[in-house]
């Protein structure tokens, strides 16, 4: 008897120690479950390190005003804005690396008005590593707002995703990472990855998921409904706040952020 009571006080002890750690140490749980962050989600980390949000607005969001410049404001890098200023990827990478394209740099009338702006892009060829240069890239193609689906409700999906800010969460073009204390790993999940694949078994989960909040699978267990109900940023409940054609929508989109075939265009 006395064996067997000290066998379970190890063990209690032991699961103690583990939670413990699991709780105390956020490298113990990147560890064991290394957190799924893409090259869209590190490039967003990049542009927040140089500083790119204090002249293009929080997130990238625009409205910074530029006296002396022919557009009034620093441009967005979100709805559709990158598409008057860049061509392609190439020129997106120059606009980082020297302030603006050969293209643009050799018209004499735009290095007129470029030099008349309060606020002028600088060049960053001698201060960014070529692996951020191109998380930055694939950063700022996701924010473009240019990389949609061709189907009809996946697209009507797509602008609800804008309207409803769930990118804010879920990361660019949904990659996940978004740091969320409390969390069993620490941020918010993604679209792309296994974390997906755990959270999202089929079609109704998905569903419930966006017009629910939760899950009835990880509501029935314990453990998984422990960190649900500990974890800070929490997933609302859009169901009560739009239609049910909208939720199929918002799931189609997903669906298709989630079978990844527009990941090449990130490039």
């Amino acid at each position: 008897m006395t064996s067997w009571r000290g066998l379970v006080l190890a063990v209690v002890a032991a699961l103690a120690l583990v939670e413990t750690a699991w709780l105390a140490y956020p490298w113990v749980r990147d560890l064991v479950f290394p957190p799924e962050v893409g090259s869209a989600a590190r490039g967003y980390q990049v542009a927040l390190s140089k500083g790119c949000f204090a002249c293009h607005g929080p997130g990238g969001m625009g409205g910074v005003h530029n006296p002396g410049s022919k557009e009034g404001e620093v441009p967005a890098f979100t709805e559709q804005t990158q598409m008057m200023y860049v061509k392609n990827t190439d020129e997106i990478r120059e606009y980082i690396l020297d302030g603006a394209p050969k293209r643009r740099r050799d018209d004499k009338d735009y290095e007129e008005q470029r030099k008349k702006a309060g606020l002028q892009m600088p060049a960053y060829r001698d201060h960014i590593s070529g692996a951020e240069l191109e998380d930055l890239v694939a950063y700022l193609r996701a924010t473009s707002g240019q990389i949609l689906p061709e189907e009809k409700l996946a697209a009507r999906g797509a602008e609800l995703v804008a309207e409803l800010g769930c990118f804010s969460c879920h990361a660019p073009m949904g990659a996940g990472g978004v740091p969320n204390p409390g969390a069993f790993k620490e941020y918010i999940p993604g679209f792309w990855g296994t974390d997906y694949e755990e959270l999202v078994l089929n079609d109704d989960e998905l569903r419930q998921w966006i017009a629910e909040g939760h899950l009835d699978r990880i509501d029935s267990n314990p453990l998984a409904r422990w960190y649900f109900d500990n974890q800070r940023t929490k997933m609302p409940a859009y169901g009560d706040y739009i239609s049910a054609d909208d939720v199929a929508a918002l799931a189609a989109y997903v669906k298709w952020l989630h079978a990844g075939g527009w990941k090449p265009l990130l490039k």
